[in-house]
Parts: structure tokens; sequence; C-alpha cells
């Protein structure tokens, strides 16, 4: 994977909002960046991951009743135990702003069904159903209020309780039925409308269809216009995306986004038997996924599991607290700060900037004591550490467009000790991008920084969606602007952003031109397939580059490629299938010389393209079902090429699979009214869908390129 990061540009398309300002719900929900996750339910809390006396070591606490297989009845019974005497709304709420959140959100429903709220709907909650009698979520909710924190909610979107609920997986990822979605909507509207103000609501599991997904997101936002609803509610209906669980990307997002994580990888809910080891290497480990996440954009979502008496694990409270002091005094580098300027990541830490200045979080002693910042050229005013506000004895120089911070000789920070360097300038930060393409005369995918999501139907199909492509580079002579495309992308729209000016391009009335290339010179060799394998969309199984069709793969315990024969170019191809699951097709393909090549490809529910061990397209299907189609521009070089196609298969019985040769070999040049200087400074260019239908939705433009034509 690149290290590259994206710089967000703000986007206006005429004359109305599309990325450059978020809302302000938006808005305020970013600036939370730290928030507390609760996982308390009023029996498997009571439980504690011990059922007739034995601890259940599969799966996550929360899900005992699953994973211990104990009947509903007999699962319902504990909820006459569930009387937390210890309980204490306002102390939940105190600890969550003395570890330095700004917000807490918590299960409302989990998927066993039980409420953790009053509701009509059902009498399985913790009013009707527990001698506690008391609706937790409100006084959570209220105490929220009281001391001055967001707070939010999760919602099971799946229900081992519910009678007409579809029959559950061990996925967790399976349909609802329309009477379930009926029960969700009346439960998501009392939540909506009896708890005051909500920040974000925290949807999860389920494979909903499309108006489904829609449904519940009209529901929240015409009752709580300031709502964020969580990418997990599927068909890419959410406001923000959601990575997997304790997961942390190394790479930016260009929506808002988040991570959930829990103090233990293994449990969310409270697990009695859990080994807890040293509060301060935990404590360690999850400001260091804090610190990750706001470098890359996001927030940060930290889950404790309550007993079941209401009282917080000491351990769990130990770990909130020592990062709350880390925050007294290093919190500037956190709230409100934006993600790292510059395009590639360092191995000695992190990244977050403010206006003037930038936060250098040491993870590790940088190499020989001193910090390279790639393309910085602005002024350095000061080096502060930001711990206690003293002036650093820093050796500051420049050069080669680098600047380069030499730390004092002393400066030897303690075992697991987290220093900021507040970096001051005196005036704009300014960074040449590392990526920067100098004297560029083609903008394509091949030399872009890719834009990224978090896309998907539901959870078991959910990847790393690219939604746009941007580039920085520099031209040294005036150079009008074309763009090129294939019948691919004839008729979308683009929204192109040049040095900060935006404008909607319809990409049609291109003239048409014939490739320099010969199609019938390709000798296309035999079709080899392996597979299916478990899979989500994203990746590959083993390297893609240089493969042995003859020998095992993707390692020795795996079986060797299968020869073909009866497959052929041009006519559809039926794979053995099942949920989840992904097959690969392999072929050779020979050029005489080196050229571009239009070739087309069938698939069902997700597909990616591999040429020589490089990506070339990668995608799902957004409608699920069905057959896709698509052009991709491969760049061939001369001799052998070898082309590995991905095909993912999430819902359907079989997967659908096709290589294509006879596609017209044909693209659009499309004049723009656009110029540029070409005076050699550096331009910012970034193409984006307009008005796509999610921010989250992949692009899937892979043939689009921009030519600066100097003639």
């Amino acid at each position: 994977m690149k290290k590259c990061f994206i710089i967000l540009l703000g986007l206006v398309i005429t004359g109305r909002l599309l990325f450059a300002q978020a809302p302000a719900a938006q808005t305020e929900w970013k600036n939370q960046k730290y928030s507390m996750f609760i996982h308390w339910g009023a029996i498997y809390s009571t439980l504690g991951g011990v059922w007739e006396g034995k601890p259940v070591t599969r799966g996550y606490s929360e899900q005992i009743q699953s994973h211990a297989g104990i009947y509903s009845d007999v699962y319902g019974d504990v909820a006459k135990q569930f009387h937390p005497e210890h309980w204490n709304a306002d102390s939940i709420v105190l600890l969550a702003k003395a570890a330095g959140m700004k917000s807490v959100v918590m299960t409302s429903k989990h998927h066993d069904g039980f409420c953790m709220f009053h509701t009509a709907y059902t009498d399985y909650n913790v009013v009707d159903a527990t001698p506690f009698k008391r609706d937790v979520l409100k006084e959570l909710s209220d105490a929220c209020r009281r001391h001055g924190l967001k707070f939010g909610m999760y919602f099971s979107l799946i229900d081992w309780h519910f009678p007409q609920a579809y029959p559950i997986s061990s996925s967790n990822s399976d349909p609802v039925t329309p009477e379930h979605h009926e029960f969700n909507k009346k439960q998501v509207t009392e939540l909506m409308t009896n708890y005051g103000p909500v920040s974000e609501i925290w949807f999860d599991m389920g494979s909903l269809t499309a108006q489904q997904s829609r449904d519940l997101a009209d529901i929240v936002h015409r009752l709580q216009p300031g709502c964020m609803v969580s990418g997990r509610l599927g068909n890419d209906a959410g406001d923000f995306c959601v990575m997997g669980d304790n997961q942390y990307p190394d790479y930016k997002i260009a929506s808002a986004w988040q991570t959930p994580a829990s103090v233990y990888d293994e449990t969310w809910g409270y697990r009695s038997w859990q080994q807890h080891g040293k509060a301060e290497d935990k404590a360690h480990e999850k400001l260091e996924g804090l610190i990750k996440v706001v470098s890359r954009g996001g927030n940060y979502l930290l889950n404790i599991g309550p007993r079941g008496d209401g009282s917080v694990v000491d351990f769990e409270k130990e770990v909130l607290l020592i990062n709350g002091d880390w925050l007294k005094f290093n919190g500037e580098a956190i709230y409100g700060a934006s993600a790292n300027p510059f395009d590639t990541t360092f191995a000695w830490g992190e990244v977050t900037a403010k206006p003037g200045k930038l936060y250098l979080h040491l993870l590790q002693q940088p190499e020989h004591g001193t910090i390279v910042l790639p393309g910085l050229t602005s002024k350095i005013s000061q080096v502060t550490l930001l711990g206690n506000g003293k002036k650093l004895p820093v050796k500051i120089s420049l050069k080669d467009n680098n600047t380069y911070l030499r730390l004092p000789a002393d400066f030897k920070p303690a075992d697991k000790e987290i220093p900021v360097l507040a970096v001051a300038f005196k005036g704009a930060v300014d960074i040449t991008p590392v990526h920067l393409l100098r004297n560029a005369t083609r903008l394509s995918r091949h030399n872009a920084t890719p834009l990224f999501s978090f896309s998907g139907i539901d959870y078991e199909s959910y990847y790393r969606s690219e939604v746009g492509e941007s580039w920085a580079f520099t031209a040294q002579q005036p150079a009008a602007l074309q763009l090129v495309y294939s019948d691919a992308e004839k008729g979308r729209r683009i929204a192109l952003t040049l040095n900060g000016v935006t404008s909607e391009v319809l990409l049609d009335g291109g003239v048409a031109t014939t490739l320099k290339n010969d199609p019938a010179s390709l000798q296309w060799g035999p079709m080899y397939s392996t597979g299916p394998f478990w899979s989500g969309i994203d990746g590959t199984h083993g390297s893609v580059k240089n493969i042995d069709p003859a020998q095992p793969w993707p390692d020795k315990d795996n079986a060797a490629w299968t020869l073909h024969s009866d497959w052929k170019n041009d006519a559809p191809i039926t794979l053995t299938a099942d949920r989840s699951v992904a097959s690969y097709i392999l072929q050779e393909i020979t050029a005489p010389e080196a050229g571009d090549y239009l070739v087309g490809f069938n698939s069902g529910d997700g597909i990616a393209v591999y040429l020589n061990g490089e990506e070339q397209i990668l995608h799902n299907n957004p409608e699920r079902g069905g057959t896709q189609s698509e052009t991709v521009l491969l760049p061939l070089k001369e001799g052998k090429n070898q082309l590995v196609v991905k095909y993912y298969n999430r819902f359907a019985k079989q997967a659908v699979a096709g290589i294509n040769r006879n596609v017209p070999q044909v693209v659009y040049v499309q004049q723009l009214p656009v110029h540029i200087k070409g005076n050699g400074k550096v331009e910012n260019c970034v193409i984006r869908e307009a008005n796509p239908v999610s921010v989250h939705r992949n692009l899937r433009m892979p043939n689009l390129a921009l030519v600066l034509d100097s003639k």
C-alpha cells in the first residue's frame, strides 16, 4: 500500500455546497475527536462472559447468547437479576470528561434485542423486564446535558429476540424482514424523539436493502437534524464511515470517519475473567490509536464494558484517566486539529496541524535524533514541548526544500512517554508535496493521489473505495486542458477543481480518437482459475505478480491453478460461488510493443483487476445483484503481461465473470475552457463525481485523464 496522504480540497459547485464546508452537525461531530463507547446490557453484562459456571471463550462477551447457545427464554430470565446498585449516570459522564472525551455513545439495544431504554413496542426492556425499572439511557442522556458532553447511541439492526427477525447467521450480516424493519423504524423514532439532542446514532450489522437504509436515515435526519448516522447502516447511507473494529488505516479518508476501538480487542461487553496486564501499557496502546486516527482526520470511539452492577472496571477507569492526564497537557494537538498536511507518513510518529502550527507526536525516537519534514520551507519561529510549554533548543536547518529539526542530545523521553513538539511559524505553513509531478503533461489514475472513503452494502462487503483523484503538479509552459475518456465515462458529470476553483463538467462532446494500437497483434493465452476463497472485496490472498500457474497459490498449502481450455474470451463465464467468497482468473497477454488497450470485464458483486501486479480497478456492486460491465484502459508492456482478475461474490449463488477483447479502441478528447499559466508554480487538481449518490461511493472512471496541451 502506498504511504500517501490525501489533501482535501473544498469543492463549491454551481453556487451550492458539495464538500466545501461541512454542515454544522458534521463540523461539530468531527471536532469531538475522542468519545466514549459503552457496551452495557442488562443480561450480557450480568453474565460477564460466563455461562453455567464456565467462561465462554468464543467470540465477544456481549454476544454470549449466540456463542453459548442459550435458549431465548432462559437467557431472558437473567434480566430478573439485573439491579445495578452501582449505576450512576453522572459518574460515567464525569469519567468520560476526565478522560478528555467529548461525547458518550451507549448501546440502546445490542444483538440480543434487550432494550436499555423504555420502549412501547416490546416489554423486553430495562424498565419492564428488570427489577431496576429505570430508563438508564434517559439517565445517561440527561447526565451528558448536565455536564456539557454530547450524547449518542448504538442500535443493533439485527434482533435475536424479535419473532419476525430473519434467522441469524454466524456473520450477523443478514436480511431484515419487512416486519422487523417496521419494528426498527418505530424504535428509532422513539430514540430520536424521547432522549433530547443526539449527536450520533451508531447502527450495526444486518444486511438491509437500499430503501431500508434510506428509511432509517430519513427518520434520523427528519427528527434530529444534528444527528450523524454511522456508515454501518449500509448501502452508503451513512453520514460518516466506520472502520473495522480496532482498525487504524494508514491512509487518510476524504469523508467523515471513525474508528471504533475497545480497551480489549477480545471483547466489548464486560468479561469477568478478562486478563488486564499493566494499565500503563494499555493506555499507551490506546493513546497511540487516538493519535493515529486524529492524524488521519478521523474520530476515535473508545469502548468500556461496565459490570452488570453498573460499576466501571477499575482497570478500564485507570486506562482512561492516564490518557486523560496526557490530554490535559497535550490536548491542543488533538482537539480542533486537522490531519497531517504532509502527503507521507513518518517512522518516528504522527503529525496534526492548526493554522500556523504543526504538532509532532513522537511515538518513537527519531533516527539520529533528527526529524525531517519534507517539502516544508516555511520559517519556524519556535519549537516548544507542548506538555510543559517550554521552548526546546532545536537546531533548525533547511536543505533541498526540506526542514531538519535536530533534537537536543539530552532529549530522551521515558518509556511509554509520547511527547508532542509544537512547531510554530511566522506565517502560513507552506509544504511542497512529496508526490509532486514536475513538468506534468498527463494526469491520470496512474500518477494520482487517490481520495478514499469506505463503501459497502453491509459489513461483509465494506471496502476502501476510491471516491476521487488528486494531483499536485508543475508545468513550465502555458497549457490548455483537455479531458480524455472512454465510452465507460461518457455521459457522466465530474466536479473538477483546479487551484481551488471548481467547475462541473459533462463528459460529452469530445472528439472521438482511435488509440494508436493494434488489438489483433495481441496474443491471449489460456485462462486459469483458483478459488473460491473466503474473502472480502479488498486485497488479495497472495502476491499477484509473476504468478506461476503450475505452482500452488497463494502458498504451498493450496492447489495449483486450474487450466480451463473450454473458457473463451468475449463469452460469459460462471464461477462456483458461495456468500462472501472470491475466485481468481489468470490470463497472459503478449504484446509486440508497449501500448494502451481497452479491455472489457463482466462481474457480479465486485471486481478487482491487476496487471503485472499493479491494481487497475477495484469496486463493489452498489446495486446488490445483476451483472456489471466496464472497460479499463490497460497499459501493456512489450512482451508477456499477466492479467489477474479477482471476482468477489457476496449475495449471488453463482459468480459472473468475463474478459472481453472486442472493445472499440476509441477515446474522446474534450477541450476545457481552462488554462494554466505554466510558470513552474505548484498547481492542484481534484476530480470527483458531481452530485454523487453518496460521498462514499466509488468514482469508477478508470480511463479518465487530464492532458496539458501546450501547443
